[in-house]
């Protein structure tokens, strides 16, 4: 089922039609009482109910709106021209809104790639582009959209983990644009037999489901601790490295093993501590 434009008459031209053809029906009426015709009384009846039979063929399309037309449950054809519009009074006529729209999904439950149970929920914005399609393939398109939205979500939700734990993994809290590229790509394919164009779709809420909130902020803290501190360990070494390069260099100092050692672990004990050092003067030697 594809959208075919039909073509409707124009309202006001029609309808000023239908004004004349009651004054001359009103008019007969008036001459046939008055001058005893009952042949234009029949004329005159006949126009009238002939006026309101027409009338009924009248309807409004609104701007960004279709009337999809059907003859005893046979599609005719879709009518896009706004203002008062005019067809066959035997059409049935169901107006649908071709606007842009958005809603945001329910806050669903699901658990993400790695089994842990999370939050999500999505803005997803959409337009009905076939009418056609809108009413005759789907029961109720607006019904159809939520849910199949709800059921993208949920599917893309459980291909991704919550968090990247590896170098070029996408993630659902890291990857933003991917995550939304690929939520919009599952809705396009579920929603093409309904007429609907997704426009954009993203994620409005995310996080761990409560029970385990606490446990997995715990987690996010550990590993943030750990690469602060595999930062600072890396920067200390090549301070350190540099430090002994230099004294080499310049001759400042020579330095056998065990002095180099203990160099090392009093630079790595000041660059990786947490607290200000107290130094400590040596008025002796080493030995």
């Amino acid at each position: 089922m594809k959208e075919n434009p039909i073509r409707s008459l124009p309202g006001i031209p029609t309808l000023l039609a239908l004004v004349i053809t009651a004054l001359a029906a009103a008019a007969l009426a008036v001459k046939a009482v008055s001058g005893g015709y009952p042949g234009l009384l029949v004329v005159a009846v006949l126009l009238v109910v002939g006026v309101i039979f027409v009338a009924a063929g009248f309807y409004m399309v609104e701007p960004n709106q279709a009337a999809v037309l059907a003859l005893f449950g046979k599609y005719v054809g879709t009518v896009k021209d706004n203002g008062l519009r005019w067809n066959n009074p035997f059409y049935t006529k169901k107006k649908v809104s071709q606007r842009v729209r958005n809603f945001e999904s329910g806050k669903l439950k699901v658990n993400e790639l790695d089994g842990s149970p999370i939050e999500i929920a999505a803005v997803i914005v959409w337009q009905v582009i076939d009418s056609a399609e809108a009413v005759y393939n789907v029961d109720d398109y607006e019904s159809f959209v939520h849910i199949q939205s709800e059921s993208a979500l949920r599917a893309m939700a459980t291909s991704y983990p919550y968090d990247q734990h590896e170098e070029g993994q996408l993630a659902l809290r890291s990857h933003a644009a991917e995550i939304s590229q690929h939520l919009q790509d599952e809705l396009a394919e579920r929603l093409a037999d309904a007429g609907v164009r997704v426009i954009d779709a993203r994620i409005s809420h995310l996080a761990y489901a409560p029970e385990i909130a606490q446990a997995m902020l715990q987690r996010q803290q550990a590993n943030a601790i750990i690469a602060a501190r595999t930062r600072i360990v890396a920067g200390a070494v090549g301070m350190v490295e540099m430090a002994l390069a230099e004294l080499q260099k310049n001759g400042v100092v020579h330095l056998d093993e065990e002095r180099k050692a203990q160099m090392v672990s009093n630079l790595l004990v000041v660059l990786c501590g947490e607290r200000a050092t107290q130094p400590i003067v040596n008025a002796g030697t080493l030995y």
